[in-house]
């Protein structure tokens, strides 16, 4: 029974995630908003949305580990898992363009979510200061794109486009049957993950973050899994990087912000002393890597899987001993 609840969980948080992007992308082209605000906004939230939900349920359940851990976790599979399978059915390209403005933006976050770890908490404050960090972000993203041709807008550009192949076609009543269906769908699948995820730590004898970092992260990262996987079989390497750039800036400064001012976190110990430090490794992997030649090849990208399987599997060991 848990586990039908876990799996059914994870596929109405992907096909929720899914229709929920391109009814909110559809939306916004009937109303005329600009394909680079839908790709900046509507995608990168939209993709997250599935650990917003999961993350914010977890802890308004009275399970912390599993709200933080979905963020550091998702976090570390977005880099090692995701970003290294995509770069190894593809080479990544890197525009520096985008990459000098990304890139220290998703530094900055996730020294920020370090230092709230091992402060021990991430209380009210905290979580609106971060949404205050990302509006800040996105405002000025956007004043800087705006009618420009630079690098970063045509990904932007890019997303949004990827998403909806005839934009605007779809009338009205159905994107909204879209957005609204996918959000219930959302809804119900963070239910169905965070109870089949806290029933299987009990069982298991495991703690609430070990699920957090490993089964609800990995399952909530599944719409960025999707959208990064096609890009790079379609060569749109561009958008597979961007992808995982937005996401991971949206899971501290959006999810973690969101979670934290409506219910307060304790950081579990394990997290703060293990899987933060992993996430800090893994982000400084994918900016030296990126800068590297500014491409990101099949040699690293192997790399960067090999180290997702180590650590899935002292994760694993640390839980069973």
């Amino acid at each position: 029974m848990v586990a039908i609840e876990i799996l059914l969980g994870l596929v109405l948080l992907v096909a929720g995630g899914d229709i929920l992007v391109r009814g909110s992308v559809g939306l916004a082209q009937r109303f005329g908003i600009s394909e680079l605000l839908i790709g900046l906004v509507l995608v990168g939230f939209g993709t997250s949305t599935p650990e917003l939900m999961t993350s914010l349920l977890a802890a308004m359940n009275g399970s912390p580990g599993i709200a933080v851990g979905n963020v550091a976790g998702s976090n570390i599979a977005n880099i090692l898992l995701i970003l290294g399978l995509s770069a190894l059915i593809c080479p990544i390209a890197v525009k520096p363009a985008a990459l000098l403005r990304d890139g220290p933006a998703n530094a900055l976050a996730a020294i920020a979510f370090a230092a709230l770890a091992l402060s021990g908490s991430v209380g009210r404050l905290e979580g609106i200061a971060l949404l205050t960090a990302l509006a800040v972000y996105l405002v000025v993203t956007y004043r800087m794109e705006k009618g420009q041709d630079t690098p970063s807008a045509e990904l932007h550009r890019s997303e949004a486009q990827s998403v909806t192949a005839q934009p605007a076609a779809s009338g009205l009543l159905l994107n909204l049957l879209l957005a609204f269906g996918g959000l219930a769908m959302i809804l119900g699948g963070a239910h169905f993950l965070v109870t089949g995820a806290t029933s299987f730590a009990a069982a298991a004898g495991v703690s609430d973050a070990v699920i957090g970092v490993t089964v609800v992260a990995v399952g909530t990262s599944l719409p960025e899994l999707v959208t990064s996987v096609i890009a790079a079989f379609r060569r749109q390497t561009d958008i597979a990087l961007g992808n995982i750039l937005g996401s991971n800036l949206f899971n501290i400064l959006g999810i973690l912000g969101v979670t934290a001012a409506f219910a307060p976190l304790q950081v579990p110990g394990e997290i703060a002393g293990f899987d933060i430090w992993v996430m800090l490794a893994a982000t400084l992997a994918l900016i030296v890597s990126s800068m590297s030649g500014w491409r990101i090849c099949r040699k690293e990208a192997a790399l960067m899987l090999i180290a997702f399987a180590g650590y899935a599997g002292i994760v694993t060991f640390n839980a069973l001993v």
